[in-house]
């Protein structure tokens, strides 16, 4: 991600999910899938995220949670301005929990996490 102090969109870690790895049977209905090599499915973060709810843009906006999913893709967790660590983390919690609570599928977060836990 190139960093444009004009577009908040770059003001991320780029993909803060990574595409899951599932047992066949639990690829929710229309998801994009793909075998491997051990039994298992590859499936799209971005496709779960949006599909439990959470749309490019959806975010937090309270004194030190200015954060967003990006307005152009919902991988990426943005800072919208005077954003904090927590408030990023906050979110990253609710769209977590929202697609365990909708799809039985829990993400883990791609960036490594240094002096903080998802």
């Amino acid at each position: 991600m190139v960093l444009d102090a004009a577009d908040h969109d770059t003001w991320s870690a780029g993909s803060f999910f990574t595409n899951p790895f599932v047992e066949a049977g639990q690829v929710p209905d229309g998801a994009p899938s793909y075998a491997q090599p051990d039994g298992r499915v590859k499936t799209s973060a971005a496709w779960l995220i949006e599909h439990a709810g959470f749309g490019k843009g959806f975010g937090l906006d309270r004194p030190g949670a200015r954060v967003s999913l990006s307005t152009k893709h919902t991988l990426a967790l943005t800072n919208r301005g005077g954003a904090s660590t927590a408030g990023l983390l906050d979110l990253a919690r609710e769209v977590r929990a929202g697609v365990r609570e909708r799809f039985g599928i829990t993400l883990v977060n791609e960036p490594v996490l240094v002096g903080a836990r998802l």
